[in-house]
């Protein structure tokens, strides 16, 4: 990295955000632009998650960026490895390695009002850039719970998203923490191979059949020869997951009716009551992800497979302890305890205007206008930011509406000239906070019953989006310069220390 290297913008991290920035910023004529990568090689969440039987929950065609359609797609529900294939597909067919600064994390990023820039530093050296994109996602630090015990467990240890190749399960005893999105794929794919499995289970999931299938070849090259069927698979997708929302959002109750066709897929499966009785959840079904098998609930029912409907508490030595007494001997744990949603580590390294960290300033909850941008955090803008994820349809709908408003955000930032800045109003990220709690307070999320992911420490819903992905595009289309204060360098020679502000409204 040159000393002193300056760009427009920089963005952090080269997942399905940093890349869809990485895209926009060039078809916005912008190529002043690094992309800055912890690890090796792009791919972000579908990188580092590589453990066996990892897919995704969201049809391919829809799980895809719009300007980047893929009509190869193996599977309705692709695995992750076809996934990160077509990630470092976007990268090389939009000329996007350039860019890419690889084994290059940001240690810190500091606001510097008498430059109007963020001054970066990485593991790599020192830049500064006009504007700072954070695509790091929600999904990118793993979060495991501090057991009593756990640093002097004789065997293997390590979360799914850091999955151990290298560490042979034949015939071992396997521990495996948590029942959501990952572990429903790992027990069945490394059920077959263990000696004996224990699965804890603090709280019980939802899961409903997995309508997967093969694409043939025909089939594949039909929508390669036709675009217009992949588009029209896309658009249904997405449609049909467009009217699920009032049930989310409006109506939960309805949502009982979604919950018989579960219990209904257990049943099938799980023979034995007492299992089925530890396996059905007490709360409304989408009050957590819902989550899509066909094979968790047969791995559960087979004899070497034993559930305890108890949460990790105690290891001591080699045996493991649940909440309710129950011990296991284990050779390995393998947690699938989630990551750090609400409280983001990259957090804990942007510094704003008044000197606080954004996690300082995130003390009470997150909180960004439009999914986006933070008070007192000029020129510093996040894709997949508080309220923007969702539970039933595909993040990269809800990416690619916060990347037109990153493009209009940058050309309202040209036509007000010179060294420049956008700062979100406290007023502005309030006001828009409330109406999206306001919309929170009726949905599944928030009333049905359940503690999930989705909730930060103090209760608040700071995660999910409370409407469909139509809505949050309107309401990005573009950038609002009365919600901003508008923020400039320091004339030369008048004695300043520190930058203007303009009032706009």
């Amino acid at each position: 990295m040159a000393e002193h290297e300056h760009v427009r913008v920089a963005v952090i991290g080269s997942g399905f955000g940093g890349l869809g920035a990485a895209v926009r910023l060039r078809r916005e004529g912008i190529t002043d632009f690094v992309v800055l990568e912890r690890a090796s090689s792009v791919g972000g969440t579908w990188r580092d998650n590589s453990y066996p039987g990892c897919a995704c929950d969201v049809p391919s065609h829809l799980y895809s960026f719009s300007f980047a359609p893929n009509p190869d797609w193996p599977r309705t529900f692709s695995g992750q490895e076809h996934i990160r294939v077509y990630l470092e597909h976007v990268a090389d067919t939009f000329r996007l390695r350039p860019h890419i600064r690889f084994d290059t994390e940001v240690k810190r990023a500091t606001w510097n009002a008498e430059q109007v820039r963020w001054d970066i530093e990485t593991t790599s050296g020192t830049l500064s850039a006009d504007v700072v994109v954070s695509a790091t996602g929600p999904l990118s630090d793993p979060k495991i719970p501090d057991i009593p015990g756990l640093d002097t467990f004789p065997g293997e240890v390590f979360h799914s998203a850091r999955w151990n190749h290298d560490y042979d399960l034949t015939g071992k005893r396997v521990a495996v923490i948590g029942t959501g999105a990952s572990a429903i794929q790992i027990v069945p794919a490394i059920q077959p191979e263990v000696g004996r499995l224990t699965l804890f289970q603090r709280t019980p999931a939802w899961v409903m059949p997995r309508m997967d299938r093969p694409i043939g070849s025909l089939e594949r090259s039909l929508q390669r020869a036709l675009p217009l069927l992949g588009r029209l698979r896309r658009g249904v997708q997405w449609g049909i997951r467009e009217l699920q929302v009032q049930a989310f959002t409006k109506h939960p109750d309805e949502l009982r009716v979604v919950e018989l066709l579960a219990k209904r897929n257990m049943a099938r499966a799980i023979k034995d009551p007492q299992l089925r009785a530890k396996l059905t959840p007490d709360y409304r079904i989408g009050c957590k992800r819902i989550l899509l098998s066909n094979t968790y609930y047969p791995a559960l029912a087979q004899d070497n497979v034993d559930v305890v409907a108890s949460g990790l508490s105690e290891i001591r030595g080699s045996t493991v302890i649940a909440a309710d007494g129950t011990e296991a001997e284990v050779d390995a744990i393998v947690f699938g305890t989630g990551f750090h949603v609400t409280d983001m580590p990259i957090a804990e390294r942007v510094v704003g205007a008044d000197g606080r960290t954004l996690a300082e300033s995130w003390k009470t909850g997150m909180a960004a206008l439009r999914g986006t941008s933070a008070a007192g955090f000029p020129n510093f803008m996040m894709v997949i930011g508080p309220n923007t994820g969702l539970g039933n349809s595909s993040m990269i709908l809800m990416i690619e509406s916060q990347l037109n408003y990153m493009a209009d955000y940058l050309r309202q930032l040209r036509a007000l000239g010179g060294k420049v800045a956008l700062d979100a109003r406290r007023s502005a990220v309030d006001a828009w906070t409330d109406r999206v709690q306001e919309r929170m307070k009726r949905t599944v999320w928030n009333t049905g019953g359940c503690t999930s992911w989705y909730l930060d420490a103090s209760g608040r819903n700071t995660t999910i989006w409370p409407g469909t992905t139509t809505e949050f595009r309107r309401a990005t289309r573009r950038v609002d310069l009365a919600e901003y204060q508008v923020i400039r360098a320091p004339r030369e020679g008048a004695g300043h220390t520190a930058a203007a502000t303009e009032v706009t409204a």
